[in-house]
């Protein structure tokens, strides 16, 4: 069974409600369609009804929302303190992102996803102003799930990649914040029990010396610090972050032992050119996440498909389990 299989029949277990902003988009309305008839979340289109045909399914218009009122005064205390009045909040509780973004702050929805239309930053903005990080996290991070065909890496082929979407240079704290969110996101969505975390680098413990070298290595001692009982090693190489015959010889004694299935990038060009090589030289399948966030918030590419949408919703319903 494919890991996107396994997520679907997670999702189906604890049904929860997701808000897709893009209601009147028309993959959105398709997917919402299949994602409602295949019991994978509640989902809540979020636009003018009149432009959604979208039959059994909540269409919520925020311009004329009952709880607009409710959502305005909410928004208002929580941003009053950045300049936000309250007719700048009245206003912007009738955009759907921001209207959505309120409905997971509130427990209206349980998640959100939006991407088919908006930029990341569009919807990443009014998630860290509003629902904010998780308690003891200082960054929101993504993480690639990378089913593999060859089965002796990872967890049964399965990896975990991060941080290959939003972080272009993150400190060595930042580093160490999101490798213990990626290890969350191992456990939660690819029911990884053991997450075996590597820190990645040019250089295997002190094999080479520079100051990207030192903030990995940096990294790996905040990460002991914040998880104390995960596994986890840098700074690694590569194939001794994977393969235990190298890790032997490499890093010996590292707690990975060469056989991690949750990699760390040092920086977003390393983590989105490697998610991509991984994809299309080695045909591993890949679904991506944004973790951190005090509540599930998911992103798409603009060049989303149906399924992708479908696929993002069943993420983001799991991660909201």
């Amino acid at each position: 069974m494919s890991l996107i299989e396994t997520i679907k029949i997670k999702a189906k277990k604890d049904i929860k409600k997701i808000v897709l902003p893009e209601g009147e988009e028309s993959r959105t309305i398709a997917a919402a369609k299949i994602i409602r008839e295949e019991g994978l979340a509640v989902p809540v289109l979020l636009g003018d009804p009149a432009k959604i045909d979208a039959e059994g399914i909540e269409i919520i218009n925020p311009e004329t929302s009952a709880k607009a009122e409710e959502y305005a005064k909410e928004l208002y205390e929580l941003r009053k303190s950045k300049g936000v009045t309250e007719e700048d909040a009245k206003n912007l509780v009738k955009d759907p992102m921001y209207y959505g973004i309120m409905m997971v702050k509130l427990g209206d929805a349980d998640g959100l996803v939006s991407g088919a239309v908006h930029t990341t930053g569009d919807m990443l903005r009014p998630a860290l102003q509003i629902i904010k990080t998780k308690p003891g996290m200082k960054v929101v991070s993504s993480s690639f799930l990378m089913d593999c065909p060859n089965k002796s890496l990872g967890e049964n082929g399965l990896l975990v990649y991060a941080d290959c979407v939003v972080m272009p240079n993150p400190t060595a704290e930042e580093l160490a914040h999101i490798a213990v969110s990626a290890a969350d996101t191992a456990r939660a969505l690819c029911d990884i029990e053991e997450p075996r975390v590597a820190l990645l680098s040019f250089s295997t413990k002190g094999s080479a010396k520079h100051e990207l070298v030192t903030k990995v290595q940096q990294a790996t001692e905040i990460a002991h610090q914040i998880a104390p009982s995960l596994i986890l090693d840098g700074e690694l190489q590569l194939d001794a972050a994977l393969v235990p015959e190298i890790a032997a010889s490499k890093a010996k004694g590292s707690p990975v032992e060469g056989r991690a299935n949750v990699l760390i990038f040092p920086d977003l060009q390393a983590g989105n050119i490697g998610y991509k090589i991984t994809q299309r030289i080695a045909g591993a399948d890949c679904f991506a996440v944004l973790q951190g966030l005090a509540k599930p918030c998911n992103d798409l590419s603009r060049g989303c498909s149906v399924d992708d949408i479908v696929n993002t919703v069943a993420m983001t319903a799991v991660q909201a389990q």
